[in-house]
């Protein structure tokens, strides 16, 4: 009888949803924080007088941060711990918000979202493969998926403080930053209720905290249920408990490794094709709104109903991953967001444009949902959480690149070749997908990862 197995073949209940909760409410902080920012720049440039390149790099700042914050965090969390790592990464970020908040200049503001975005990242980086590392197979796809779910209410309730905050107080933007800054009281509340993964646990040899952890989820389970736990599987395999100290050096050299390669490369790619072309759409939609002749407050009402349709896209992916599998999933709705884009390319009035990026937006976020599922389950567990960050760090080149590369385009090619150009992105992940990608659904991550076991002895 192992502690692995043990693990999971708990049926998903009450502590797993806490567990959902407490994750969850980290990715809609996150989400609310990169969302926001596109709300305070009119407010940013009047207060100091910004010009366009200045506030290009206020709107690459979050991202920037994000980069180093998901790079720094998987390499520490592989090494002390991914509970220590989510609860530092959310005070670093609180702590950088309130900064921002209260900048007397420019150059301060612009430090403080950058420091922000990287304990933003951070967070964002450790919250997945932290959790799967709790759930049971048959249903981790759906947990994640629906984990990753939760960014879609920040990006509504960012979308709601760009409408009733920012313009309707003096200093709406500074209070606006203030409430993106609130998630640091869940600290105290994580710290009591978030165990540490039993998995990073026994990676390290510490037995006896991972059997602390596991008998006190098995009891809790069971006072959940009301009911007998199921048996553990006899065939179960054994956990390893060679400690494995992870440096940026090793771990490039390990996931570019040939048993590893094709993996890494696959989940880079998916990365950066879907950050790219979200954040391409995402913090140009506004303006493009604005540009088709409505006025700024009737795109922000538009921009609410294309958020809003990022909430049925996560969790229609969530649910599809357990039965169509994470690669499937992930190919299915990179086709629709393809589709979607090539739609918008041909819209030019603000009713159509809103429909088609509603659609858009219901597709890119579903792809996330599976991306956030299928990344944590094919690294090895004492590599997952640097092998995730680093997956995520390369998408995020995505989005540092992507404001740049489809303003350039809306002004060179115009409203649809913004549009054209994402939709052959997003092809080029499908293809990519669907040819190379690993089925997933089903298995523990101790068989997916067998292979990188072995290599990595």
């Amino acid at each position: 009888m192992t502690l692995l197995a043990r693990l999971d073949r708990l049926p998903l209940s009450r502590p797993h949803y806490l567990l959902l909760l407490i994750g969850g409410l980290g990715y809609t902080f996150d989400g609310m924080d990169s969302a926001v920012v596109a709300f305070l720049l009119p407010s940013a440039q009047d207060a100091w007088g910004l010009s366009n390149g200045q506030l290009g790099l206020i709107g690459s700042a979050t991202p920037f941060g994000f980069l180093f914050g998901a790079t720094v965090a998987g390499l520490l969390g592989d090494r002390i711990g991914r509970k220590k790592v989510m609860m530092y990464a959310l005070a670093f970020y609180a702590a950088f918000s309130v900064v921002a908040a209260f900048a007397p200049n420019y150059e301060v503001f612009l430090a403080s979202r950058v420091l922000a975005g990287a304990g933003a990242g951070a967070e964002s980086a450790i919250i997945a493969p932290f959790l799967s590392e709790f759930v049971p197979a048959k249903r981790r796809g759906w947990f994640i998926g629906a984990l990753a779910g939760f960014f879609s209410f920040g990006f509504v309730m960012a979308a709601l403080i760009g409408r009733f905050v920012v313009p309707t107080m003096d200093d709406g933007w500074r209070i606006a930053q203030l409430i993106t800054a609130l998630p640091i009281v869940m600290l105290l509340w994580w710290r009591r209720s978030l165990p540490e993964s039993p998995r990073f646990l026994l990676q390290n040899g510490r037995v006896d905290e991972a059997e602390a952890v596991v008998a006190d989820l098995e009891r809790r389970v069971e006072r959940a249920t009301g009911q007998p736990l199921p048996p553990v599987p006899e065939s179960a395999a054994q956990p390893v408990t060679n400690p494995v100290k992870v440096n940026l050096l090793s771990a490039l050299r390990f996931l570019w490794s040939p048993v590893m390669a094709r993996r890494t490369a696959v989940t880079w790619l998916i990365w950066f094709v879907i950050t790219f072309s979200y954040y391409g759409f995402f913090s140009w939609i506004p303006t493009l709104l604005v540009q088709r002749g409505i006025t700024v407050t009737k795109s922000f009402e538009f921009s609410i109903i294309i958020y809003l349709a990022q909430v049925p896209g996560y969790f229609s992916a969530a649910w599809l991953s357990e039965r169509l599998d994470r690669k499937n999933t992930i190919a299915i709705y990179l086709s629709g967001s393809a589709v979607s884009a090539f739609w918008l390319s041909q819209m030019d009035t603000p009713a159509t444009i809103t429909l088609a990026g509603a659609v858009l937006s219901f597709f890119l976020n579903g792809t996330y949902a599976g991306v956030y599922s299928y990344t944590p389950e094919v690294f090895p567990t004492w590599i997952r959480a640097t092998g995730t960050g680093l997956s995520s760090a390369f998408g995020r080149v995505g989005s540092i690149l992507a404001p740049t590369i489809i303003g350039l385009s809306a002004a060179n090619l115009g409203f649809g070749g913004v549009f054209g150009l994402t939709t052959a992105v997003l092809v080029a992940g499908v293809v990519c997908v669907v040819v190379f990608g690993l089925a997933t659904a089903g298995r523990s991550l101790e068989e997916l990862t067998e292979p990188a076991k072995e290599a990595s002895r």
